[in-house]
């Protein structure tokens, strides 16, 4: 960790010497969360969680670009499973235990550099390279095809993490874009990141095109063999957005893995869904299903950072008002269908002036099973409610 820091201490220095420009900006978080429980779960917990995104942007002369960025947090309490820590420490866990902190008297805190990369532009070329985000698809909740910076559904307002790889845009014509990308393997651990021996690597191709009712991207990638999939394993991805009456988008990516045969449609991690505003925009929905194969992207990602369970059907569904710019309330819910589990959350959110919001939410935790999903039995439930403020500055 400290590392982190006199490096990012080092680019400080060195940046301004080479730029033209730079710009400083960032988010503070303050979180307060209150559990209640029954069953086996605590009767009472609570959390606290301090969160800061720090980003710096500066240009080196006319063509390119420089970004860095870095995640502060510290907590205290039992409820340390946020959408910051979640997405700051590790995907792949539930909290700051699993992950490098240091621990003072009353809180434990750690730090991660989240965006490190340059950008080069031209009228017919873009070239990224560096600690970055690579977004694919159209999907606005679940998202299968952007595999390389996997959303938690469970975690909505969490910042995608970043890949080191590199990639190639070319435009041509204005309206379609073919990108060329490659990515270091994924491994579980930042040891095994640092000691691979390159098995694992990520190579392919997308390619956009829009038109005026919609647009559609294509994908392939291949991932060379390593010792889970001996002859690699191809990807094939399709997405689709269309702006009719309603807003519909489709988000497909099917995996391929010679030593997996066995179901088909076990590869396949497929999304579709609409969105649709109303009342002048006042008023907006959005609905969106996923079909989630046993051996596909979704469920074979790091620890599964969408959060899910690997069964087949989810459903997503949210409403929200807008009472005015800077006051609107919401309510979400997260469907697990086959175990008939569901996960509501309600949230008002009101804007005091510019760069300072509040947010109130609360999660009742549904099931009509006996073990479902999202309120699992055997262990209690969790009836939650955060209440949040931001700073944009």
């Amino acid at each position: 960790m400290k590392y982190i820091a006199v490096l990012f201490a080092l680019l400080w220095c060195l940046t301004p010497l080479a730029a033209q420009d730079m710009q400083i900006s960032g988010l503070f978080d303050s979180t307060v969360s209150l559990e209640a429980g029954t069953g086996d779960a605590e009767a009472f917990s609570y959390g606290i969680e301090e969160y800061a995104n720090l980003r710096v942007r500066a240009d080196i002369g006319d063509y390119a670009r420089f970004y860095g960025a870095f995640n502060l947090i510290a907590g205290a309490g039992t409820s340390l499973n946020t959408a910051t820590v979640m997405s700051a420490l590790n995907a792949a866990t539930t909290g700051l235990s699993a992950s490098p902190y240091i621990a003072g008297d009353n809180y434990a805190a750690a730090m991660e550099l989240e965006r490190l990369y340059v950008q080069v532009n031209s009228n017919a070329l873009d070239l990224v390279t560096g600690l970055m985000p690579l977004h694919f698809g159209y999907g606005q909740v679940f998202g299968p095809s952007d595999f390389l910076n996997p959303r938690n559904v469970l975690f909505p307002d969490a910042r995608a993490r970043g890949i080191i790889g590199a990639s190639a845009a070319f435009y041509y014509p204005e309206s379609a874009k073919v990108r060329a990308f490659a990515a270091a393997p994924q491994r579980l651990t930042s040891a095994a990141a640092i000691n691979s021996a390159g098995e694992g690597f990520r190579f392919g191709l997308a390619a956009d095109n829009d038109w005026n009712w919609g647009s559609v991207q294509a994908l392939y990638v291949f991932e060379t063999p390593q010792s889970a999939a001996p002859d690699g394993r191809h990807q094939m991805g399709l997405s689709i957005k269309a702006d009719v009456e309603l807003g519909l988008v489709m988000d497909a990516l099917y995996t391929y893995d010679h030593a997996a045969r066995n179901d088909a449609l076990n590869g396949l991690s497929a999304s579709a869904g609409f969105d649709y505003s109303l009342l002048d925009g006042d008023f907006y929905v959005l609905a969106e299903y996923l079909y989630n194969g046993a051996s596909s992207i979704t469920a074979r990602s790091a620890a599964n950072p969408s959060g899910l369970v690997v069964k087949r059907h989810y459903a997503y569904a949210l409403c929200r008002y807008m009472f005015s710019d800077y006051t609107n309330v919401s309510l979400s819910c997260m469907v697990g269908i086959e175990d008939a589990s569901f996960l509501p959350t309600a949230s008002f959110y009101h804007e005091l002036f510019q760069g300072m919001g509040m947010r109130f939410s609360a999660q009742f935790p549904l099931a009509i099973e006996e073990d479902g999903e999202f309120a699992p039995r055997t262990m209690g439930r969790h009836f939650s409610f955060t209440t949040k403020v931001s700073f944009r500055f």
